[in-house]
């Protein structure tokens, strides 16, 4: 029983799908951040394009 109990111990066979489950955790955390900052900055380009459009073309700036 110790014996096998050593063997599991020092059994680095899921190591490698920890790591790889780690960085997949990693990657979507960031790819959500980047998504959400994407998502802002379109919803604000379609505001102002929208906004645009309602004044007949004519810009906060007067131009």
């Amino acid at each position: 029983m110790q014996k096998r109990l050593q063997e599991l111990w020092y059994d680095e066979k899921g190591v490698v799908t920890v790591e790889y489950a780690l960085l997949l955790s990693v990657l979507v955390v960031g790819m959500a951040s980047v998504w959400q900052m994407l998502r802002a900055a379109v919803a604000h380009a379609v505001t102002d394009a929208t906004n645009t459009i309602s004044s007949g073309g004519v810009t906060a700036s007067g131009q």
